[in-house]
């Protein structure tokens, strides 16, 4: 087979869980929204058709973000207007492939990050010819609350998918990354078609049709061994950041960007224009220093992320953290965090990330405590957040867009968009007699 799969890339999912983060399929790493920098990946394996399967909320952003891609992929984007699953979502994409003829599929989830060799072995075995379809096998040692494989003997071809079995019940050590390449495509959608119209009481649709046709079909897992970040909680969003960390390749000073004085930079780092470090700083690596962003005398940076015109103001330290643009930091400590843009951290204000008996940090997601499966974990901070002087977070809260936090607060809860946290204090005067003043 020498036709080029066509790419659908799935990033309309909701983000409740991704609170109070904002649109996950467009989170910037590096100053590149994260669906530019995932379609550039498929490009380089070969794909040069995509179609790109958005939400209402979320299409006028990606049509926007799209607009500034490079890239010699071609792209279509579309709306699934309703969330009725996964099975669904693909469906939306039936109008384009019908006028194509119904080409090889490739489907992938936009917040699934792994390395750029699956999606060229993906390619080639689509190629290949050898099978139907080709799905990502990844090996887990623990349990994995998701899709297992069931292998047939020869260990490759996939005679079934079992969905969330119960421990100590999986068919296989196999677990189903959504990084699919289907060459009957057609047949797919008559499958998922028909299981919409007779009510399937669930919502995988796309994986029961998957399974009906594994009978007549050979579908072949393609294995993975290496990293994989899916985003689905706001903590994962330092997952990702340091993958792409990882990345950086020795350092890169933009000659735009100004060292002013003596200045530690060490490791592998990234300074880009108009970017400010002032005498004193320190930037550790891996570690990414956006445009016109500010370190300060006797800042650290260390294996972060700092957003566009931010500022680590003097003697602020920020530490495997993910700052948006325009962030403020004065005399702060910011540690395992995530802030989006425009949130400001008062002098004397510092995230709190490791709990007394060092285990792993929990935060409340949608009503339930979830643990979080890193032992070190700060606050998640939305847009435009306000935190005042001397005011700390507790290892795992999350604070809305718009909060506002006041002075002397010790934050020990999640606070929703545009509420308002304060410490009541209270002070007297008193005179060198003793009299306490009435004013």
């Amino acid at each position: 087979m020498s036709q080029s799969p066509i790419a659908i890339v799935l990033a309309g999912g909701a983000n409740s869980r991704f609170w109070p983060l904002r649109e996950k399929s467009l989170y910037t790493f590096m100053n590149e929204p994260l669906l530019t920098r995932q379609l550039k990946v498929y490009a380089e394996a070969g794909f040069q058709n995509a179609i790109i399967i958005a939400n209402p909320a979320n299409y006028s952003l990606i049509v926007n973000a799209m607009a500034a891609l490079e890239s010699t992929i071609s792209y279509n984007v579309v709306v699934q207007q309703e969330p009725l699953g996964m099975g669904h979502a693909i469906l939306q994409a039936e109008d384009l492939l019908r006028e194509a003829g119904y080409p090889p599929i490739y489907i992938c989830q936009v917040n699934d990050v792994v390395e750029a060799q699956l999606h060229h072995r993906l390619y080639e075995a689509a190629q290949s010819g050898r099978a139907h379809a080709y799905l990502t096998g990844f090996e887990v040692s623990t349990y994995f609350p998701g899709g297992y494989l069931v292998l047939g003997d020869d260990g490759q071809r996939i005679v079934g998918i079992q969905e969330k079995p119960s421990i100590g019940h999986e068919p296989s050590n196999v677990v189903n990354i959504v990084a699919h390449v289907h060459t009957e495509t057609a047949i797919l959608f008559e499958h998922i078609h028909r299981l919409y119209a007779s009510n399937h009481p669930h919502d995988d649709h796309y994986e029961v049709a998957m399974a009906a046709m594994m009978n007549d079909y050979r579908f072949e897992c393609v294995r993975y061994d290496g990293k994989w970040h899916p985003i689905k909680y706001p903590w994962h969003v330092l997952d990702v950041m340091k993958f792409y960390l990882d990345h950086i390749d020795g350092q890169h000073i933009h000659p735009e960007a100004k060292i002013l004085g003596e200045v530690s930079i060490s490791g592998n780092v990234i300074i880009e224009a108009g970017a400010r470090l002032f005498h004193g700083a320190s930037v550790v690596g891996p570690a990414y220093i956006g445009p016109d962003a500010i370190v300060g005398n006797g800042a650290l940076v260390r294996e972060s992320m700092i957003g566009a015109k931010s500022v680590v103001g003097h003697v602020s330290e920020v530490a495997r953290s993910w700052l948006g643009q325009g962030v403020n930091l004065h005399r702060a400590v910011v540690l395992d965090s995530v802030f989006e843009d425009r949130v400001n951290f008062s002098a004397g204000c510092i995230t709190a990330n490791l709990r007394i008996d060092g285990g792993f940090v929990k935060s409340s997601v949608k009503g339930e405590r979830l643990v979080t499966g890193r032992n070190k974990l700060g606050a998640m901070i939305g847009e435009g957040a306000f935190i005042g002087i001397q005011s700390g977070t507790m290892p795992g809260v999350k604070i809305g867009a718009g909060a506002e936090v006041g002075a002397f607060t010790n934050v020990t809860q999640d606070i929703l968009e545009g509420q308002r946290l304060y410490s009541l204090q209270e002070t007297r005067l008193v005179d060198a007699t003793g009299k306490v003043s009435e004013e």
